[in-house]
């Protein structure tokens, strides 16, 4: 076993007791990340919608349909 394996065991049974599972929360951090992922989502739908608002579709008739016999150049 190497020197880092040797430390690394005995110092993990330190850090499991100095944490309360009950008591652990995502702290500030995790607010800001959630907050700004938040705002990312609502800047792209608000973008979507502008530009899904000019979109002008209109579907072009069939060949074999009556309509576009009608409009053929003679």
């Amino acid at each position: 076993m190497s020197a880092t394996q040797a430390a690394l065991t005995q110092l993990l049974p330190l850090a499991g007791d100095t944490f309360d599972k009950n008591k652990v929360t995502p702290g500030i951090l995790g607010f800001i990340v959630f907050a700004a992922l938040a705002v990312g989502v609502w800047a792209l739908m608000k973008s979507m919608n502008r530009h899904m608002g000019r979109v002008d579709f209109q579907e072009a008739p069939e060949p074999g349909s009556a309509g576009a016999e009608g409009t053929r150049a003679p």
